[in-house]
């Protein structure tokens, strides 16, 4: 048997028989501020993250935290509609306005200031996907990590790629993050702040969907292994009507 068949269908086999790996998809957009306080940037390349990362939702739910009073703590009961409801435990309260160090609303005009600490939101039923927007992450040297706990209280952690800047420098800034996971879901997310008290936090429009609300956009097929052995079997068939 030609040597050029036998690497094919080993190929073809090997291609059938790789296990199909889940992660989190994720989704990121980030507008620096250079104006300084109480600068609002225009989020331009945030929204447009957020935009992309909806192409891949069905009937999903926001908070905005405009209906809840100005002022408001944890423990803190937010609402996504039909997607669901959630309890904000941890450091946090609902925030109105500029403050003028680098926290406002990206919409409307309320927003959940988090403080220097962690927070964590722990949702009524598994979610698949959340999306929010990040007011002045990381302008004191703070990352952003999210801690995703399953229903096995099996832990993900996932890093929020955000700028990082040193004594205020880039205050102000606008971040999206979004992600959705077609093979697990997630019963609670913790929001880690690692500034060790120095950097502030805001967020806005947290949006929450279900497995049923994930619709992903089929994304081009990338050249496989399966395609691959293809091309090695007409190179076989070429080669026999050569000889």
């Amino acid at each position: 048997m030609n040597r050029f068949f036998l690497i094919g269908s080993a190929l073809i086999g090997l291609a059938s028989a790789l296990p199909a790996v889940a992660a989190p998809t994720t989704f990121f957009g980030e507008d620096v501020n250079t104006g300084g306080d109480p600068t609002q940037v225009t989020p331009t390349s945030s929204t447009a993250a957020r935009n992309l990362f909806f192409t891949n939702l069905v009937g999903v739910g926001t908070e905005t935290f405009e209906s809840i009073a100005n002022g408001s703590g944890t423990p803190l009961a937010i609402d996504f509609g039909a997607a669901g409801t959630a309890t904000i435990n941890g450091s946090g309260n609902v925030a109105a306005g500029n403050d003028g160090n680098g926290r406002y609303a990206v919409s409307g005009n309320q927003y959940y200031l988090a403080g220097t600490g962690d927070f964590t939101i722990d949702f009524s039923a598994p979610i698949a996907a959340l999306g929010f927007y990040g007011i002045d992450v990381g302008d004191f040297g703070g990352h952003l990590t999210l801690t995703l706990t399953d229903a096995a209280s099996n832990l993900t952690t996932v890093t929020v790629p955000n700028t990082v800047g040193s004594g205020g420098s880039t205050s102000g800034s606008v971040l999206y993050f979004g992600f959705y996971d077609t093979g697990d879901t997630y019963i609670s997310v913790s929001f880690n702040n690692d500034s060790g008290g120095a950097d502030l936090f805001a967020f806005d429009d947290f949006s929450i969907g279900s497995t049923t609300e994930v619709v992903p956009v089929p994304a081009p097929e990338p050249l496989s292994i399966a395609v691959l052995g293809a091309g090695l079997l007409g190179l076989s068939f070429c080669r026999r009507r050569r000889g």
